[in-house]
């Protein structure tokens, strides 16, 4: 089972959440509990010494085929967990990857298909206080606090999506 945006809501989707982070601001939230949302993000957070204690990536880019994160998991031999998910859905085997992993020790999903909406179960699922860092197409990274604000907000999203079997 999972969930699907319909169409007729798309909008209501691309609100952004949190605030925009420089690269040179995360030296102040390398004591955080992070998780980070994209390839990108996952590679500057990393080559920034910053471990979030989850990682999800799906080797793309504004749909372009990217390896930079990838390569780093590769090369240090890092352990992953990898998921289906389809482009504009949540599968349940993606919000169960994302449950089991919070909290714990640091762990990485890699998508097959498409991560732009693991940051709905991330916020969903995530203690107060964690710092959730994600790609915004266009603008660079984006930070969002959890708490019972942002997770109300995501909450009325996710019952705005269709239930497919």
């Amino acid at each position: 089972m999972s969930r699907r945006i319909p169409a007729d809501k798309l909008v209501l989707f691309k609100v952004r959440l949190g605030r925009e982070l420089d690269e040179k601001e995360l030296i102040e939230h390398q004591d955080k509990r992070m998780i980070t949302v994209g390839d990108v993000v996952s590679l500057t957070v990393r080559r920034n010494g910053i471990v979030p204690v989850l990682s999800i990536y799906d080797g793309m880019t504004e749909r372009h085929e990217i390896t930079g994160f990838a390569d780093l998991v590769e090369t240090q031999g890092l352990e992953v967990k990898v998921v289906s998910n389809p482009a504009g859905e949540v599968t349940d085997g993606l919000v169960d990857a994302i449950k089991q992993s919070i909290p714990g020790k640091p762990q990485i999903i890699r998508v097959e298909g498409e991560e732009d909406l693991a940051l709905m179960p991330c916020i969903l699922y995530a203690p107060d206080g964690y710092e959730i860092v994600y790609g915004w197409p266009g603008k660079g990274m984006m930070l969002v606090t959890t708490d019972g604000i942002v997770r109300e907000q995501i909450e009325q999203l996710w019952k705005e999506m269709e239930v497919i079997e």
